[in-house]
């Protein structure tokens, strides 16, 4: 619990950019939704991208455990997934090359989320009315990932920021910050990721018109 409470006071340092984060995505989301509500076509191509992705490579696993009823492994793989791949290697170590890089990312994947699941389309709007909580804590997972990109890259940038002396010493102490946001990640995308299995093998179908 010490190690939760130490980094939400990270969080709360640094509130002002937290919300502003939390604004931009979630903005962004309904923007995007609100964009493709227009242009049909262009949501029904995304969704059978996403769907020919899941049929094919690795992938196939998530499918897998979701088709089948598995619910036990959905929430394992798709923890895993948006831990690791959404989260570590597309936001968080791209930015330790690059500062800010996954904050750029992270507002990619909040405009690609609003064209796939605007629910101006019929065969998204029903299972939307579930799926509308895991796009809320998913999101706050990748949110806070994208705040330890940007306390990352201030503190390497301006290291006075952090109280250190040069850009090395401002890395290295914006990296431990960032770290300690980590276990906030992890906590939110296991919830996430628990209601998400839920939610699609059981509530999901009810709304499926």
């Amino acid at each position: 619990m010490k190690a939760i409470r130490r980094a939400w006071e990270t969080v709360q340092e640094y509130r002002r950019a937290y919300l502003a984060l939390n604004l931009a995505y979630y903005g962004l989301v309904i923007l995007g939704m609100i964009y493709v509500s227009t242009n049909p076509s262009l949501q029904q191509s995304l969704l059978e991208s996403v769907g020919a992705a899941f049929a094919e490579g690795p992938l196939t696993a998530v499918a897998g455990a979701y088709g089948g009823g598995q619910v036990l492994a959905a929430m394992g793989i798709t923890f895993a997934v948006n831990l690791l791949l959404g989260t570590l290697v597309q936001i968080t170590l791209p930015s330790l090359i690059v500062p800010f890089f996954g904050v750029l990312m992270g507002l990619y994947r909040a405009v690609l989320w609003g064209l796939l699941l605007s629910p101006a389309s019929p065969q998204v709007a029903g299972p939307m009315i579930p799926h509308s909580l895991t796009l809320l804590l998913e999101g706050q997972g990748y949110i806070i990932a994208m705040l330890g990109v940007y306390i990352q890259g201030k503190a390497f940038l301006w290291p006075r920021s952090v109280g250190a002396e040069g850009h090395r010493q401002g890395y290295v102490a914006g990296l431990k910050r960032a770290a300690w946001l980590y276990l906030l990640v992890a906590v939110v995308l296991a919830i996430a990721a628990i209601y998400e299995a839920l939610e699609v093998i059981y509530l999901a179908p009810l709304f499926v018109r």
